[in-house]
């Protein structure tokens, strides 16, 4: 079937990928079409942020990773073309920049758009600059030849007279222009409720329909649409894991935990029911086989998960009496003993794993991870992405049940702590193509 399906990508970061992404979203939900949105590479929070510009209604579409990295290339078209049935339009937000893989341009928004057959819109930062885009265009259009690239629509314009030099260095090169985006203070007051802390779904929902009607008046969306028309295929019968069955899982969502990817939720429920429960909010855990915490916040919600006692506890009897209990990143900071917050405040967590996590000092670790977990009896090699600010602070006689290196296969000092049935790292985990690890976590019963 055709239809139009587009990778947003950029020549770098920081160009406004994912503003003018849901600004486009939105877009096209307010011309009444049903909108798939897709994220290259391992960011959970821009597929949040995806799926709410893709809402209207109580209507719209979970945003879905594609990564060549976590996944196979097998298991990437899978996403794409399962969860392109029934939309209207499919629009991907590239990750990073255009050809930026995790070896070389392994893996890069540039190798997913041209293996599943999609043009690529660029979008370019034009701030300070003229013709001296066209270089820059020329060198994106002829780079790789097997690479569509659709046509471009520039940032951080000035005014629509800056618009036309921009627009004569296209038409020298080839590339289409498909709009601009206008400086503008609302933009940035708008994008300041899509940063790194979550904002409250209201505040986020207002700041994207402010950005939709900004660049709505400057961007040619209909013809956007006409030079993206894609034959797509329909997607093979899925085949869920073995392990389908009754069990019921646990899984921690609320404010302070919500980095989950999509397909590991429906991983999840191919196993049994997923029970939804609140560390922040609740006094009583589900009666449940297993127990998911997911990344998130903690640290902005500290206070609130020390003042939950009763939570705590109950966490902690779980675990103790060899519960399954599965945990990433903020998961795994909220499993420890103590928690400093970048205000310096130590807050008390569950006390399940003997370590203590900080915000003080607080660095960057960044990258693609290969985990492995044979010593520990599972002998598939799993794949994931580190992410996070914080910083083991201390950590006691824990064993680690994992080796686990970079995607250039540099050893990493990330571990996997196990205490009984209990399994917890700074590694988000993505089960696409290991959908048999959640049987093998719920066979430690």
């Amino acid at each position: 079937m055709r239809k139009p399906a587009f990778l947003l990508a950029a020549p770098s970061s920081n160009t406004g990928k994912t503003t003018l992404t849901l600004a486009l979203l939105r877009i096209l939900v307010q011309k009444g079409l049903v909108v798939q949105p897709y994220k290259c590479g391992p960011d959970y929070l821009d597929t949040m942020l995806h799926s709410l510009a893709a809402s209207s209604r109580q209507r719209g579409r979970s945003g879905r990773n594609l990564d060549l990295f976590m996944a196979s290339e097998q298991h990437m078209r899978e996403v794409f073309l399962r969860n392109a049935d029934g939309a209207d339009v499919l629009v991907a937000e590239g990750g990073m920049g255009l050809f930026d893989g995790s070896v070389k341009s392994e893996g890069s928004s540039a190798a997913i758009a041209k293996k599943l057959g999609i043009p690529v819109i660029l979008v370019v930062d034009a701030k300070g600059a003229a013709y001296s885009v066209a270089p820059l265009l020329y060198g994106f259009n002829n780079f790789d030849p097997d690479l569509k690239i659709a046509g471009v629509i520039f940032n951080r314009v000035n005014t629509a007279s800056h618009y036309q030099f921009l627009t004569e260095a296209c038409r020298d090169v080839g590339v289409e222009p498909l709009g601009y985006v206008p400086r503008d203070d609302s933009m940035t007051v708008s994008e300041r409720y899509l940063g790194l802390n979550v904002s409250a779904e209201a505040e986020q929902e207002s700041a994207i329909t402010a950005m939709a009607d900004h660049v709505s008046k400057t961007v040619d969306v209909d013809r956007l649409l006409e030079l993206c028309m894609a034959d797509i295929e329909a997607a093979s019968p899925r085949i869920g894991p073995v392990g389908r069955g009754n069990a019921v899982i646990g899984v921690a969502r609320d404010e302070a935990f919500n980095f989950v990817y999509a397909e590991n939720l429906d991983i999840l429920e191919s196993y049994g029911t997923i029970t939804w429960f609140s560390p922040l909010h609740d006094e009583q855990l589900p009666e449940a086989d297993m127990l998911y915490f997911a990344g998130g916040y903690p640290e902005l919600y500290a206070e609130g998960l020390e003042a939950n006692a009763v939570m705590r506890d109950l966490v902690r009897e779980y675990a103790a009496a060899g519960g399954v209990v599965y945990a990433e990143c903020g998961g795994m900071m909220y499993l420890g003993n103590a928690m400093t917050g970048r205000n310096a405040m130590s807050y008390s967590m569950c006390g399940v794993l003997d370590l203590e996590t900080s915000m003080q000092d607080a660095r960057l670790h960044l990258g693609y991870r290969k985990v492995d977990l044979s010593q520990a009896g599972y002998h598939r090699e799993l794949r994931g992405h580190e992410f996070h600010y914080s910083r083991l602070e201390r950590s006691g006689e824990l064993d680690n049940s994992a080796v686990i290196r970079s995607a250039r296969d540099r050893a990493v000092d990330t571990a996997v702590f196990r205490y009984r049935n209990t399994f917890a790292s700074y590694v988000h985990q993505y089960w696409g193509d290991t959908p048999d690890f959640p049987g093998f976590l719920l066979q430690q019963r």
